[in-house]
This record gives C-alpha cells, structure tokens and sequence, in this order.
C-alpha cells in the first residue's frame, strides 16, 4: 500500500534527502581539492593528522574507519526503506491511521508510550514488530501491550512473534558491524600472509613460511600486510553467522551489504595516497602523483612520479556504488545475492586492469619460476567467473521453474 498522508508513523517518513549523500558529495569535494593541490604544489600531506597524548593519529586509519561509518550509515538506511516498505506493505490502511489511544491500555501506559513519541496505534505496532524491548517496557506493560495489539480490528496475530519488518531492522546494521569487521581483518591478514607482496623482504618476509618461522610477525601490521579478497572472505562469513543467528535473509542482507563496501572502498583508498603507497608504474602523466623519496620501492628509486593507483581504485569503486545504486532502485527485477555478484565481478574486472598498473604485487610461480601474473588477477578471474556462473545458472534454473 502507499502512503497515508498525516498517518505514517514518524519513523518511517522518508528524508527530503538523504543525509549520506550530503556527506559523500561534501567528502569527495575535500578530497578532490586535496588531489589537486597536491598535483599544483607536488607536496604530499603529512601522514599524521594529529597527536593524542604524543601517539600519532594517521590520516590513513581515520580514512579507512570513516570509510566503514559511511557505508554502513548507507546499508542501515536502504535496510530502513525495506523496513519502511515492509510495514506498509503488511499493515491495512485503516490500522495505520488509529491514535495510540485506539489500544486499550492502562491511562499510566499510554502516557509512557506517548513521552516515548508513540502517538498512533502504527508507531507502537512499528516499534513492537520490530523489536519490543526498545519501547522499554516492563512485563506487566509488555503483556498490556500484546494483549491491547491482538484487539485491534485486522490484525493478524503473527506481527506479535514474527514480525515480517522485523528482518530489516536498520540497527541490525550497527550491531552485525563488529563481527563482520573482526572476522574480516583476521582473513585479509591470512590472505596477505599466504601472498606476501615483494616489498615485505625488506621485513625478513619473502614466503609465506617466514611468517610461521618468525609468528610475532603475524600479529605486526604496522609494517602493511592487509589483503581485500581475504579482508571479503572473512566479512561474508561474519555476516553469514549474524544473519543466522537473527533468522535474516542471507542474500538479500549481502546485496545491501556490498552497496556500503563499494563506497567505503572508494574513500578508504585515499588512505593508500596519505601513506605514500600502493601507487603505480613511474609514469609523467598530468595526474601522476609525486613519491618522496623514503616511499619509493628500491627499483624504482630514480623516478619521483608514478601512476596514481589508490586514485583508479577509488573511481572504480564510485563507479560500482553508482551502478550498484542504481540496480537497487531496479531490485525487483533481481534475484537476490544478484546484486552482490555484480560488486564481485566489478570489483574483480578493476582489479585485473588495476594490475597492469600496480607495483609490488606477489606473481604466481610454478617451478622456482614467477609467472607474469599477479595472484590478485588470478583470484579476480576466478571470482568474475564464478559469479557470472552463478547468475547464468540461477537465471536459467528460475526460468525454467516458472515455466507452466
């Protein structure tokens, strides 16, 4: 059903824009006039934002950590339009336009809900569906309610266990955030660690087995050592147990997931460019980026411009997160996870051509004899393809179940 004017529950009146658009359109200006004023002057910020306590802050972790707010500030609020839409969807027109005082409750009950901002009877049903022990009841009050719920004309009963907005919880967002990001550090770190890049043999570390002959050194990512492929891995089986435990739609909740990881790529990249690393071939391109001199590989200490690599990345992963916004828009014509599959094969294909570009990245060797192959272009084929399989085969396999 649409909306009810005057009567949709304030919680789900949507924003005349939403705030995330502010804050990356804001973001990206910053960034941008950053770029070219280091392209003007030649000059490189500081890698140290600011000190607390004499420790240094970087402006790469607070790049990286802002990156991982904004996106799942955007996860948490297209869970809310499901949210939103699943609420008006299951609840008739005439319930949603009832006062909370349509709910036979005590006088004492009613004035607590309406201090909490409950004024109809859509706002108490709303929060209740969703998660009753945010109205911070009591048990008598608790069994007050259910009971003053079940009374109402239309009402079906199964909004009182199950609700069907109750899976798309936007704080589901916040308290899944912390499982997904432990799980996914541990396997970035096991994914650098079984593909350590050339320029960590300056650390003692040529192959894998330097890490488990020196294991303090597992444990020490001061020196780098974070792989995304694995960082992915890890996250997918963090939000894989959340959305177990809390009886969630794996897929659907992945595709949203993958909106807000595209976006927190594209500004956590610009970590890389505050740390003098990750950067490209020497290159005298005008948007070529200047390396001091202590940043730059010992092969290519000669040379003082390179290819921006962080910034390629970075436009890639806006380009996804437009694409992925724009499918969103459209998801009733997808399958769910599709919209996950479409980040993996993006993903995979602006890795295979950022590669091209890219310096220090661990090939693949058969023999004793390295191959002019990155393992990174390895794994994005193998995912690419992988994905597109797996469309392919679903699409066909839902075609054919749906034919008479």
């Amino acid at each position: 059903m649409g909306d009810v004017a005057g009567a949709t529950p304030k919680l789900l009146r949507p924003p005349k824009i939403e705030p995330f658009w502010i804050i990356i359109v804001a973001w990206s200006l910053g960034l941008a006039g950053l770029f070219i004023y280091h392209l003007w002057t030649r000059q490189m910020p500081a890698a140290e934002a600011f000190f607390i306590l004499g420790l240094p802050v970087y402006w790469y972790g607070i790049l990286i950590v802002g990156g991982i707010a904004l996106g799942a500030l955007v996860i948490s609020r297209l869970a809310w339009q499901r949210w939103r839409a699943a609420f008006l969807d299951a609840v008739p027109r005439e319930l949603v336009e009832l006062s909370v005082t349509a709910v036979s409750l005590p006088k004492s009950l009613q004035t607590k809900l309406q201090k909490q901002g409950v004024q109809t009877a859509s706002d108490l049903l709303l929060l209740w569906g969703t998660d009753p022990r945010s109205l911070r009841l009591k048990d008598e009050e608790r069994k007050a309610v259910q009971t003053g719920l079940a009374a109402l004309p239309n009402f079906d009963s199964t909004w009182l266990k199950d609700a069907p907005w109750r899976i798309w919880n936007p704080e589901y967002v916040w308290n899944g955030i912390f499982i997904c990001l432990i799980l996914g550090l541990i396997g970035a770190r096991l994914y650098h660690v079984f593909t350590p890049s050339p320029s960590m043999a300056a650390f003692g570390i040529e192959s894998p087995a330097d890490y488990f002959r020196n294991p303090q050194l597992l444990f020490n990512l001061r020196n780098g050592g974070l792989g995304i492929y694995g960082g992915l891995a890890g996250g997918a089986l963090g939000l894989l147990y959340f959305t177990w435990r809390n009886r969630l739609p794996l897929l659907p909740w992945a595709d949203m997931a993958a909106v807000g990881v595209a976006l927190g790529q594209a500004f956590g990249r610009w970590g890389n460019f505050m740390n003098q690393e990750l950067y490209g071939r020497p290159t005298n391109l005008p948007w070529a980026i200047t390396i001091d001199p202590v940043n730059r590989l010992p092969a290519f200490a000669e040379f003082s411009t390179f290819h921006p690599a962080f910034l390629y990345e970075s436009l890639w992963n806006f380009l996804t997160f437009g694409l992925l916004i724009w499918l969103w828009r459209r998801r009733e014509k997808l399958l769910a996870g599709e919209m996950t599959a479409v980040y993996l094969i993006m993903y995979a294909i602006g890795r295979t051509l950022l590669e091209t570009v890219r310096l220090d990245s661990r090939v693949v060797s058969l023999g004793g004899v390295d191959l002019p192959l990155a393992w990174a272009t390895v794994v994005s084929i193998l995912v690419a393809l992988s994905m597109v399989l797996w469309i392919v085969v679903r699409r066909k396999r839902n075609s054919l179940l749906q034919t008479p």
